[in-house]
């Protein structure tokens, strides 16, 4: 480690950042680890895998020693429409082009003795990126009025050439987990933060009218920040029937994004928000394991993310209409955001030894939708509403000391429609916009004990 410097650790991340993209409760994946995914996502007051870094700490003491490496294939399948102009002419549809990703995960737990367990996960949080075709809006439509006559044709936004975003969330977790008694554990992971993040497409708001800072709110590549956080944890086994678990991660404090301080709130401010989760875990007989969780996003602790989409219009200048208030322009400290609310997700999941070496799985999660009506226009870029997603799994025991694992995940298709933004810019008030996400999950890890 002494070697492992911060610009190692830095391009390090770089690297695997692109693959940082998962089955998704907002932005948050909806499981950390293969067993967990193949459960719904459940893992407060079960300790299946070394993930407790990015779940419940807490619960690794109850894990023996090994490793865990996986992949696993993600495809969101997204698309955004516009209707309802009429001779605005900037009515549209395009699907989003980034369809594939491969996913790594990694965890490792080292018993140290019968009560303590040191580990490290390393996890990520993504799904919020698109890339929308650009010149889907002909020349002869309101973006030219919009955009004063520049370039043409346009994309969704109104931009020029193809539209979309680009979040990426690495979380380094190593932790420590303590019984302090029998049967109750209590556990922590300084949890170290990287993103980067890139916008294309953006022209039309990349201006002194609409943004503090113009020039640093689209097509200036990739942005990078560092931050950090902490997450706790508690697990209490009760019976060998029964257990509890809890965890809480604050949020975690980013830096700016330098290159896009003329799109986000507070001039680049992109924290992580923070959320908590409780389970429980009952096993009525040996073969069967069925667990509970709820979790809470907290998406109001990143301004960027929660402020409404709507304070746009306090932005507008007087000679367009409105009241010129320049707080609420991109990038200003009441800049407008994706006005995405705190969200509860509800985990069932079950699991049943078949045998020695087969273990099935299967599980449920569901998810508040973050994207209110009166926020799709902006939300086009982001479109994070899948709610109900559907879950399965297995492991076949190699060996007394390594299995295989795969998980499979469906997210039902979900959409959000509502008024457009740009209604307030001349066009007819039956200007609505929709946006629309499913998703697929298909995964293999293998973990061995040491």
């Amino acid at each position: 480690m002494k070697t492992f410097t911060k610009t190692k650790l830095a391009i390090a991340l770089a690297c695997a950042a692109p693959f940082a993209a998962h089955a998704t409760d907002g932005y948050f994946s909806n499981g950390y680890g293969m067993k967990s995914n193949g459960m719904g996502g459940v893992a407060a007051a079960v300790a299946l895998e070394p993930f407790g870094g990015a779940t419940n700490p807490g619960a690794m003491s109850f894990l023996d020693n090994q490793w865990q490496l996986g992949v696993s294939w993600f495809s969101p399948d997204r698309n955004a429409s516009r209707s309802g102009s009429g001779p605005a002419g900037i009515d549209a549809y395009v699907d989003s082009g980034s369809k594939n990703f491969f996913v790594p995960e990694f965890g490792v737990n080292w018993k140290l003795r019968p009560d303590l367990a040191l580990g490290v996960t390393v996890y990520g949080n993504g799904g919020m990126n698109t890339d929308y075709a650009g010149d889907q809006i002909p020349v002869q439509s309101a973006c030219g009025q919009f955009r004063g006559g520049q370039g043409a044709p346009y994309n969704l936004l109104c931009g020029s050439g193809s539209l979309g975003v680009d979040l990426m969330q690495l979380i380094i977790a190593p932790y420590v987990s303590w019984q302090f008694t029998k049967g109750h554990s209590i556990g922590i992971a300084p949890l170290i933060g990287y993103q980067r993040f890139e916008a294309n497409g953006l022209q039309a708001f990349d201006n002194p009218a609409f943004s503090t800072n113009p020039g640093y709110v689209t097509n200036n590549g990739y942005s990078d920040a560092w931050g950090a956080g902490v997450r706790i944890g508690y697990m209490g086994q009760f019976t060998e029937q029964f257990a509890v678990g809890a965890s809480y991660s604050t949020k975690i404090s980013m830096g700016d994004f330098g290159e896009y301080k003329g799109l986000f709130a507070q001039e680049g401010g992109f924290d992580i928000p923070s959320n908590f989760m409780v389970g429980v875990a009952f096993r009525p007989v040996k073969p069967l394991l069925i667990a509970f969780d709820f979790q809470r996003i907290f998406y109001d602790d990143a301004p960027s993310v929660n402020n409404p989409s709507t304070w746009f219009g306090n932005c507008v200048p007087p000679q367009m209409g409105g009241p010129g208030l320049r707080q609420y322009c991109l990038g200003g400290d009441s800049g407008a955001g994706f006005g995405w609310q705190n969200v509860d997700v509800w985990k069932l999941g079950v699991q049943w030894d078949v045998n020695d070496r087969w273990t099935i799985r299967g599980g449920f999660n569901h998810s508040d939708n973050p994207i209110q009506s009166q926020d799709v226009t902006f939300n086009i870029l982001a479109p994070g509403v899948v709610q109900d997603q559907w879950h399965a799994g297995a492991t076949w025991k190699l060996d007394a000391k390594s299995e295989i694992t795969g998980a499979f995940m469906y997210a039902q298709n979900n959409s959000v429609t509502g008024p457009s933004l740009f209604v307030g810019f001349g066009l007819p008030p039956t200007t609505s916009e929709t946006i629309e996400m499913k998703q697929y999950l298909l995964g293999i890890a293998y973990s061995r004990k040491f």
